[in-house]
């Protein structure tokens, strides 16, 4: 049942109609548009558009309708209705007969979708958030058990200066916090209600728009009904907040593949979340990552849509906008899964600590040790540094690690360097010089896992 056709004298074209029908994606959003229209029914009672019985009539035969979608989400895609509104109107009409033809008076489709969207948006970001915080959680659980676990550091993906493993994990959790914020940040905004704004210039009814907003949940109606009706922004934002949030997923993903490889050899993946290969029968593939990392560009391709869709739109409401709802379910729907994904997955990866500490004792990680050794004995640090890599190249040369070189041979480079020098570039010497707040020493690390856990902690209170 199209909800305009009085002015039309000839039959939709089969093929305008499957182009233009939004029914076979916004069926989705059939409990929120329900949730809508009974708020709806209840303001256009206060303002005497309908009497007591329709009004009681039109919120049983709503919340019969909620109950057979909650059995059957996918019960609309039995019919042939242009979209969700109208299958709700059509299903009303079929129970209640006249009565339910009432129940669009003063609205338009474009503030009632508007505020479907935002229902459905709330209501999901709220699963996204949860599934947020047990990635976090997750996070949390391996930092304690890598907590004094050490590997070597990266930049360039060279070996750079050895971290604890512990430090790595909470380089993703303070990652997750931000994204965190930006989530709540993008709910906060959109804490406003469209409903009663028509479909540009507002509704001709008497409604009370604040009474609507809080029977639906909202803190305010929105204030201007041009944009309330054409508003996508939480949608740009929430999809901006998951491209980067899974831009991180993705980062932490290429972390664990690398540190997985025979080549590093650093972390293990457990049976239960590895794949094989048809035809190498060694092969044990981190397939769960591979996926994390491949569902971003899926993420940062939906993001980019919408805000084409949008770019050149004029006020109000345009057709264009349609195209808000498939790549932004899709994208809420595998941002959630992949951290999901990665909470399950997280307690199946294990460390090996042999392999990780090998590993930071290779590649001359300690050489800024020395030279921070070099700037103690009063060496300025830039002669300091010239120094240590003169030793690094002697020690290169020898294919010997720094520490392994003969006192006598490091005099001939810097008659200052004694005895103590050694004990200096011992991995445990170079970690707890790294003291400052926000390093990678034991004792920083230890503090920062605790302050992670008493915040986490406070979010669940």
């Amino acid at each position: 049942m199209a909800m305009w056709g009085g002015r039309f004298t000839e039959a939709t074209l089969a093929e305008f109609r499957e182009f233009n029908d939004s029914l076979s994606f916004d069926y989705q959003l059939a409990l929120q548009d329900i949730e809508a229209s009974r708020a709806w029914a209840a303001g256009l009672l206060k303002a005497g558009i309908i009497n007591q019985v329709e009004a009681q009539q039109l919120d049983t035969g709503l919340a019969d309708l909620a109950v057979a979608i909650e059995s059957d989400p996918k019960l609309p895609l039995q019919t042939q209705e242009e979209d969700i509104h109208s299958w709700v109107e059509a299903q009303l009409t079929a129970k209640l007969g006249a009565v339910a033809k009432k129940l669009h008076t003063g609205r338009s489709r474009n503030d009632l979708v508007a505020t479907d969207l935002r229902l459905w948006t709330r209501l999901n970001a709220g699963h996204v958030r949860q599934s947020l915080l047990g990635a976090i959680k997750a996070l949390l659980v391996f930092a304690e058990r890598a907590k004094t676990a050490v590997m070597p550091g990266f930049t360039h993906l060279q070996r750079a200066q050895p971290v604890l493993v512990a430090h790595w994990a909470l380089a993703y959790v303070e990652m997750f916090k931000r994204d965190l914020g930006r989530l709540e940040d993008a709910v906060a905004r959109l804490d406003s209600c469209p409903l009663g704004c028509g479909a540009l210039a507002g509704t001709g009814v008497a409604i009370d728009r604040h009474t609507l907003a809080q029977r639906l949940g909202f803190a305010v109606p929105a204030a201007n009904s041009l944009d309330a009706v054409s508003d996508r922004d939480y949608v740009v934002e929430l999809s901006a907040a998951a491209s980067l949030c899974m831009t991180h997923l993705s980062r932490l993903s290429e972390d664990v593949i690398f540190f997985c490889s025979g080549e590093a050899g650093f972390f293990k993946l457990g049976d239960a979340i590895s794949s094989g290969s048809s035809l190498m029968p060694q092969k044990k593939n981190p397939d769960v990552f591979e996926l994390l990392r491949g569902k971003t560009g899926r993420v940062l391709g939906h993001l980019v849509a919408i805000i084409h869709v949008i770019k050149g739109l004029p006020l109000a409401y345009n057709k264009d906008m349609q195209e808000d709802k498939q790549g932004f379910f899709d994208l809420m729907a595998t941002w959630q899964q992949s951290l999901l994904v990665l909470a399950t997955v997280l307690p199946h990866l294990s460390v090996n600590d042999a392999q990780c500490r090998r590993a930071a004792e290779l590649g001359y990680s300690n050489a800024t040790d020395l030279a921070d050794y070099l700037v103690a004995k009063g060496i300025p640090f830039r002669d300091a540094h010239e120094l240590s890599g003169a030793l690094v190249l002697k020690a290169s040369s020898a294919k010997v690690a720094l520490e392994a070189l003969p006192l006598a041979e490091m005099q001939q480079v810097c008659p200052l360097i004694a005895e103590d020098v050694f004990a200096a570039l011992t991995i445990e010497a170079g970690l707890a010089k790294r003291n400052a707040y926000g390093g990678t020493s034991p004792e920083q690390v230890l503090a920062a896992l605790k302050r992670s856990q008493l915040w986490f902690d406070s979010l669940l209170e």
